[in-house]
């Protein structure tokens, strides 16, 4: 399907930001799913970038602005018998986003991260110019901008591949009985030619489950799914099934798509325990479900500005070295449980989580590393939450391992360049006269003097318990977010129900 109108608006948008472009600024996507501070910089709202413009089903391929949500994406492709290779699991994160970020996911250990899954990409260069980026067009700013967070131009139109999609995922539960056993099942089921998606939670010590998919036009019973983190618990008991039967259940391929958006994974959790007087069980998440989803979490976090003493990263190790920074960070933080997911290796340099043969960050052969999700609460006293943020960088640091750079780092300056190739990077800045924008660094520091800072008493009374979480609850009903699901919700039942009926 195309839209000609969509695009002769399109043309016009990006008339517009490129004459802004040609003065340095930040972007405003309108929403946005990192934790990384805010900055009072002038900024250029690309938010009406959010159309898909074209889905080629010969080609296998949709052309789409960078503002397009993964919900709207996969509805659109779907219904064409297609989807993308590596969907996000929340609804709300975008296409642009997942190019400029580091996105990955289940699928990952085949198709790596989402961005080598684009063919090419539109973008605004720092003097205003439009260019095309492909494998085979200004390759070096294709290469370089994915991952380096909108620091090497404004992305504003992208083409993805796509891949036949099926009805249901076959997913099946592969107990562990501790860390290392977690590691090794993951990477030895990403050797499974036959599995579609493979990823990981570990609750504890000696709990955990592997979880592998493949994609299926049928499914032999019902085996409705409420919370995905939960429902999973269930079966990650050690002990053998019984009769030798394997542990499967048969999702449909949208809702195993978004399996994690109920409850963040296990984030929601926190507002549970942050208003404490809400008990958390079957009935009070059926009724609080229209705020217990990703989008809505996120604008409660960002309404509540509270992310001291709260963790939120994303980090990549080689397999070699994954249980080794689980279980230290397991002893100074005790924050369960864990996501694991297997991502493919990439080529370096790359502002993207890599590993290499030798740990280097320019050279070496790309090797498959293992993303770690460490989501969970630590100090609530700013000096011991920076020392806990810069011990787990260190750490970090000396297994050769690399966080994903949508959340908040703490390295000093002279310690981020020497993970990252700031000669590579820079000269693309100069190539692409992208040094009127923040650098990559500038955008994820965090400036520590503001927890230190002693608030005003507006500020003060704010951040005190409980009205920061009502502040962050305002937040997120007045954003639009939660009549956004309400309706996506109603809209997802209506099309099932149609789809039954016909």
């Amino acid at each position: 399907m195309e839209y000609s109108k969509d695009y002769e608006l399109h043309e016009s948008l990006v008339d517009v930001i490129a004459e802004e472009r040609k003065q340095g600024f930040r972007i405003f996507h309108g929403s946005t799913n990192n934790t990384r501070p805010a900055h009072e910089d002038r900024a250029i709202d690309i938010s009406p970038l959010n159309r898909v413009l074209k889905i080629d089903p010969r080609a296998r391929t949709a052309v789409v602005e960078p503002n397009v949500p993964m919900d709207k994406l996969v509805d659109a492709t779907l219904q064409d018998g297609l989807m993308p290779p590596v969907v996000m699991e929340f609804p709300g994160i975008t296409v642009g986003g997942g190019f400029a970020g580091s996105a990955g996911e289940s699928s990952s250990f085949k198709y790596g991260y989402f961005s080598e899954t684009v063919n090419w990409v539109e973008m605004v260069l720092g003097d205003g110019r439009v260019a095309r980026a492909s494998r085979y067009e200004n390759e070096d700013l294709f290469h370089g901008a994915a991952g380096a967070a909108g620091t090497l131009g404004t992305i504003t139109l992208l083409e993805l591949r796509l891949v036949p999609a099926k009805a249901y995922v076959k997913m099946t539960y592969h107990p562990t009985a501790s860390v290392k056993e977690a590691v090794k099942s993951i990477k030895k089921e990403t050797e499974n030619s036959e599995n579609d998606y493979v990823d990981g939670i570990v609750y504890s010590r000696n709990s955990g489950v592997v979880m592998t998919g493949v994609l299926a036009d049928e499914k032999p019973s019902s085996s409705p799914m409420g919370s995905m983190v939960l429902h999973a618990r269930t079966e990650a008991s050690p002990d053998p099934p019984k009769d030798g039967c394997e542990l499967v259940d048969y999702i449909p391929i949208r809702d195993y798509l978004f399996r994690y958006d109920r409850g963040g994974f296990w984030v929601g959790l926190e507002s549970f325990k942050y208003f404490g007087f809400v008990p958390f069980n079957g009935l009070t998440r059926w009724f609080l479900d229209d705020f217990l989803h990703a989008r809505v979490l996120y604008r409660a976090l960002h309404g509540t500005k509270r992310y001291l003493g709260f963790m939120i990263q994303d980090l990549a190790l080689h397999y070699s070295t994954a249980q080794d920074f689980i279980e230290y960070t397991a002893d100074n933080l005790d924050i369960w449980p864990w996501w694991i997911c297997p991502l493919r290796g990439i080529r370096c340099p790359t502002s993207h989580p890599c590993c290499t043969s030798g740990y280097t960050a320019s050279h070496g052969t790309p090797e498959p590393m293992l993303n770690i999700g460490l989501w969970g609460r630590a100090s609530q006293d700013p000096v011991t939450f920076v020392e806990q943020n810069r011990d787990l960088e260190q750490r970090l640091g000396i297994l050769g391992g690399r966080k994903v750079l949508y959340s908040q780092t703490y390295y000093p300056e002279k310690e981020f360049w020497d993970l990252y190739d700031r000669e590579w990077y820079e000269a693309l800045r100069q190539k692409y006269r992208a040094t009127t924008l923040p650098s990559i660094y500038e955008k994820v520091r965090v400036d520590v003097s503001t927890f230190y800072a002693y608030p005003s008493w507006p500020q003060w009374l704010l951040s005190a318990w409980p009205l920061a979480g009502v502040a962050g609850i305002v937040a997120a009903v007045r954003s639009g977010d939660y009549v956004y699901h309400r309706q996506a919700l109603w809209k997802t039942m209506w099309a099932s129900l149609r789809r039954k009926v016909d």
